[in-house]
């Protein structure tokens, strides 16, 4: 596990903060644009079944590209949904039935989490790098506050917490998901209805399993600000960086 004393992650003039990513790009590449080519031009008379599929793909793949190398970052998190975009493009190729894809979106989401609970032993845990983010929070000070105040194992077990609530939020996801799937698909593969249930599934998927994951990493944040306001004894508007005059 790691030392409760190590620093928190700062950018530098050789390592400078990534850019943020564009939200709506990424809701309109990886499931606005798949879900209107499944259930639009999986037709005989169009692209055809597989050809939709492929075209689907294309999309989130050609978006995950095009985000690294416009950052240059990414994560074992990053990796691994793009190895489940892979395994959706195969298992249909290979017109397996939809118990596959549910075993394969539980298996995903649940890597990642076991992935999240290992970065506790890490020298970073994922926790840290997602939400002591040096383009949003005034590390230094927060760092500081922290030394001056004997908090740092506080801080550590701080992170356990919110690590354990981050983990919770992507094995929701691999149950909601398994579910999901077993519903929705159930004509047989390779045929244009099952894409059609492939393009609902990707709709249904955002209020379904999104929205209660990102509840969950929203209460995460919520009790690592709280733990740090504690810790530190510094208000919010201390721990986050804003603009000069402006809360």
């Amino acid at each position: 596990m790691s030392s409760s004393s190590e620093p928190l992650p700062a950018a530098t003039a050789t390592n400078p903060p990534a850019k943020p990513e564009n939200l709506l790009v990424s809701v309109v590449c990886n499931i606005v644009l798949p879900a209107l080519i499944l259930g639009k031009l999986s037709t005989p008379s169009r692209l055809g079944p597989a050809g939709a599929l492929i075209a689907a793909l294309l999309f989130p793949l050609a978006y995950g590209a095009y985000d690294f190398i416009r950052r240059r970052k990414t994560n074992f998190i990053a990796v691994i949904s793009f190895a489940g975009v892979l395994l959706t493009g195969s298992l249909g190729l290979l017109k397996l039935d939809g118990f596959w894809f549910a075993v394969k979106d539980a298996a995903v989401s649940s890597l990642i989490g076991v992935a999240v609970l290992a970065s506790l032993r890490s020298r970073e845990p994922l926790v840290k790098m997602m939400f002591c983010n040096d383009t949003v929070m005034d590390l230094p000070r927060v760092e500081a506050a922290l030394k001056e105040r004997g908090a740092e194992t506080g801080f550590a077990g701080l992170l356990r917490q919110c690590t354990l609530i981050v983990a919770a939020a992507f094995f929701v996801s691999a149950v909601l998901g398994y579910f999901l799937a077993r519903y929705l698909l159930r004509s047989p593969p390779g045929t244009p209805e099952f894409n059609a249930e492939l393009a609902k599934m990707h709709w249904f998927s955002w209020p379904i399993i999104v929205v209660p994951c990102m509840v969950l990493m929203m209460v995460a944040l919520w009790r690592l600000i709280k733990g740090l306001k504690t810790l530190t004894g510094l208000t919010t508007d201390e721990i986050f960086k804003s603009e000069p005059g402006k809360k």
